[in-house]
């Protein structure tokens, strides 16, 4: 649900490739807990999410960023929507679409090139410059060292040549249902404030190592 309270922040909450929305996944959690809290907040199922097209996910983006501008726009997305993401700004250098954005465990480029479904998905050419215009608030990483879909390893793909600041959480694979991540407080409170630090879901067991 969305409220309108234009001089509170918008959210904006990006799905990967087959999600359709589950109950107890934390994005639905984390949707329910700020409408709840009286937040304009925004979970759409993007287009057929077990086969998507790029360009129309990406003009869904375009149209959600389009209805919430002139407001404070927090991004926070998942997997595949993290590589929405990322073409979505190198297609518009320069230009700022956000406030703030939280990328949680983006599949690594080669993942997504072995998957016909998402190829195209895979190489955006953004840049780290790119990025810090596109959200002058910050953009940071949440990841694991375990992730099957970045098995390079998201700090090395993404945060180091992306200029990224990131919360490692060690052990917590692709951050999804099946590792645990129902609940997750810690992305609710970095929604509301930025200085906070990304921690593991309480039902994971996961430990966190900051990688700033």
């Amino acid at each position: 649900m969305t409220l309108d309270a234009p001089d509170r922040p918008a959210f904006l909450l990006l799905h990967g490739w087959q999600h359709h929305r589950p109950d107890g996944h934390w994005l639905r959690w984390l949707d329910e807990r700020l409408s709840e809290a009286g937040h304009d907040s925004s979970y759409p199922q993007l287009p057929d999410p077990d086969r998507p097209d790029l360009g129309t996910w990406l003009d869904v983006l375009d149209e959600r960023l389009t209805a919430l501008r002139g407001r404070e726009i927090v991004v926070v997305c998942h997997s595949l929507g993290c590589l929405l993401w990322l073409h979505a700004v190198a297609r518009r250098p320069g230009r700022v679409l956000a406030d703030r954005v939280l990328l949680v465990a983006p599949p690594g480029p080669e993942t997504a090139a072995g998957h016909p479904e998402i190829a195209a998905f895979a190489h955006s050419g953004v840049t780290a410059g790119d990025l810090a215009a596109a959200a002058p608030g910050g953009t940071r990483l949440v990841a694991s060292d375990n992730d099957p879909y970045c098995p390079a390893g998201a700090l090395t793909v993404f945060a180091a040549p992306l200029d990224l600041a990131a919360d490692l959480l060690p052990g917590a694979a692709h951050l999804d249902l099946d590792a645990g991540y129902g609940p997750w407080p810690a992305v609710l409170d970095w929604c509301l404030d930025p200085a906070v630090r990304v921690v593991p879901a309480p039902s994971s067991g996961a430990d966190h190592v900051a990688a700033d």
